[in-house]
């Protein structure tokens, strides 16, 4: 598998970096996690979008999902698409009201909010429970802890592992999420303290205890906010895990 980052600022986009979006390569499938402010533009710097074989939504908030009001406008509008887009509908992995929701974002005014539908372009999709194969991929999607129905997300093929905490406050299920992962994508979003508050976020030191309890191989660090003093977070993070970490950077890729 092959990882490139789109955008990793944590909550907003900061200047010049977009916000959470990461794209999955594997046997010429491409797989995109996450679409937040300003990754689509990045997107298109690394492949077509047409050539995409799937998109999965690991939560709505915008930082996460923004860029897909831009996404259905290049499906719908281009002049001359690469192929018959609504006779090849892009699958839509995502939260239960990802549909209604993202069509509300998209509507050009209110009158037209509750007739907006995007499934002439999109396939939404509901996380199964259990294991679902997208293109090569086996994907896991776990429900974690956030303000919002929000999930983590397990990629595995040809025996190699990526875990991709979406956001999450500390909760047990990450255990399992990341458990002997070969890469964990992890967001870190503040330094540790303690009042930050529960079932929101994880600070450096907390993603570090996670890599070392699951045994990873290797921690990338993503979704620091710009206000976020990022070497105080890679830190904590490198202080609670022996293994390799690292600040993830917009527009690398990494092998997983």
């Amino acid at each position: 598998m092959r990882l490139t980052i789109l955008g990793c600022s944590g909550s907003i986009p900061g200047p010049d970096a977009a916000a959470s979006g990461y794209l999955v390569e594997a046997e010429g499938f491409r797989l995109v996690l996450d679409l937040g402010n300003g990754t689509l533009a990045r997107l298109q710097a690394e492949c077509d979008p047409f050539e995409l074989g799937a998109l999965v939504l690991s939560h709505l908030h915008p930082d996460h999902c923004a860029d897909f009001s831009a996404l259905t406008v290049l499906r719908r509008y281009h002049p001359a698409p690469p192929y018959d887009v609504r006779q090849r509908r892009l699958p839509v992995y995502a939260p239960l009201e990802a549909p209604a929701r993202l069509a509300n974002a998209y509507a050009p005014h209110e009158a037209e909010r509750l007739r907006t539908d995007l499934t002439d372009v999109f396939d939404f999709r509901v996380f199964p429970p259990g294991q679902v194969r997208i293109g090569p991929f086996e994907v896991t999607a776990v429900p974690v802890a956030h303000p919002t129905e929000a999930f983590g997300i397990r990629l595995s093929h040809a025996g190699r592992t990526l875990a991709y905490t979406g956001d999450t406050g500390p909760c047990e299920v990450l255990d399992e999420l990341a458990a002997g992962a070969d890469v964990l994508l992890c967001e870190a979003s503040w330094a540790d303290a303690p009042d930050r508050p529960a079932g929101l976020h994880l600070s450096g030191r907390q993603a570090g205890e996670l890599a070392a309890r699951a045994g990873v191989g290797r921690l990338l660090l993503t979704h620091v906010p710009p206000w976020t003093e990022a070497a105080a977070v890679l830190a904590e993070a490198r202080a609670a895990f022996p293994g390799p970490a690292q600040l993830v950077e917009q527009g690398a890729g990494y092998d997983v």
